[in-house]
């Protein structure tokens, strides 16, 4: 019973993550006191109410900051961090670097996996491309 009250929840919770959500607002949404709300919480996802939300909304912005060029301040307020500055230290907390650092770090990997491909040189051997000479020192046949 209590799985499915959260589990709702939980669903609402992450359609109003880009709204101003306070413990005393989720908890008049469940019906439920705030206490009883967040004892409920915690037994079925073994963490806190205010947790879970920052975490989901660190997360949404770690995803808006790896995919889009938005400055780093738009993304706080958008996930409703009242500055960039409290942003960044509660976004190093989680990921231990900084928003910026972040986004370079996950566009290397994206371009590291967009670059990396192999070549298999016995493909050359049989092709119409086997009178091309590759330099034996290349890294393509090595």
């Amino acid at each position: 019973m209590h799985d499915d009250i959260i589990h709702t929840l939980t669903d609402w919770i992450e359609t109003n993550l880009d709204k101003t959500l306070s413990i005393d607002e989720v908890a008049a949404k469940s019906g439920y006191s705030k206490w009883h709300l967040q004892r409920m919480f915690r037994t079925v996802t073994k963490q806190t109410l205010g947790g879970y939300i920052r975490e989901r909304r660190l997360t949404l912005a770690a995803e808006a900051l790896s995919q889009t060029q938005r400055p780093v301040f738009d993304i706080a307020m958008q996930y409703g961090y009242d500055s960039q500055q409290t942003f960044s230290r509660v976004f190093r907390r989680q990921f231990s670097q900084t928003p910026t650092a972040y986004r370079h770090t996950m566009r290397r990997q994206s371009l590291t996996r967009q670059v990396n491909y192999s070549f298999d040189c016995s493909d050359f051997a049989s092709s119409a491309y086997s009178k091309v000479q590759l330099d034996s020192n290349s890294p393509a046949c090595n």
